[in-house]
């Protein structure tokens, strides 16, 4: 069927207009297998996407709002490849969800005390070992004044010890230090 007859019935009377409607999906349902192999999807994800397609341009030619300039091949594949770039984005988010972490406390609650604590230490061991890691990464300043300052020496005793300038220039360089630590950390997590 060609387009303008397409537009043409699902513009016209409601009687007609499933006839139409079931032809606009009929013609262009390849695309279905196309975007299983063209964007990695299932089949019944491409089959969401296409019948969301369909629908959609079917509402814009029945609003009159369909630009006949265009082709309706072209205008529906337009809008299944962006029903399927959502897809993706919708599962790629909802796989990520997946590998982010839970609420610690949530968890925990449903579990033995004696599994609470066993699990509790390993997050602990978990942290302390990253955070290790991306203190070597911040510069050896760095990493001495955060040490001693989490050994609880005041920022007098550090500079003193570290040979600064005063506590005002190891209170400001601490800071910084924390800073670089913390968008290390936030990147990890």
């Amino acid at each position: 069927m060609h387009d303008a007859d397409i537009i043409d019935g699902l513009t016209g009377n409601y009687q007609q207009r499933a006839q139409y409607e079931k032809a606009l999906y009929l013609q262009y349902e390849y695309l279905i297998k196309d975007g299983c192999r063209r964007y990695k999807l299932t089949y019944e994800d491409s089959f969401s996407a296409y019948s969301d397609a369909v629908l959609s341009a079917i509402h814009t030619i029945v609003d009159n709002r369909f630009d006949r300039n265009n082709s309706l091949k072209t205008y529906l594949f337009q809008i299944f490849h962006n029903k399927c770039v959502d897809l993706i984005r919708k599962i790629t988010n909802n796989k990520q969800q997946v590998h982010r972490s839970v609420a610690t406390p949530m968890l925990l609650d449903r579990l033995p005390e004696s599994a609470k604590n066993a699990i509790e230490q390993l997050i602990d061991q978990d942290r302390i070992t990253t955070v290790k890691q991306h203190l070597q990464t911040i510069g050896q300043k760095c990493k001495e004044v955060l040490l001693l300052h989490a050994d609880g020496y005041t920022d007098e005793q550090i500079a003193t010890q570290l040979s600064y300038n005063n506590a005002a220039v190891v209170k400001t360089t601490r800071v910084r230090c924390r800073e670089k630590l913390n968008q290390l950390l936030g990147s990890y997590e």
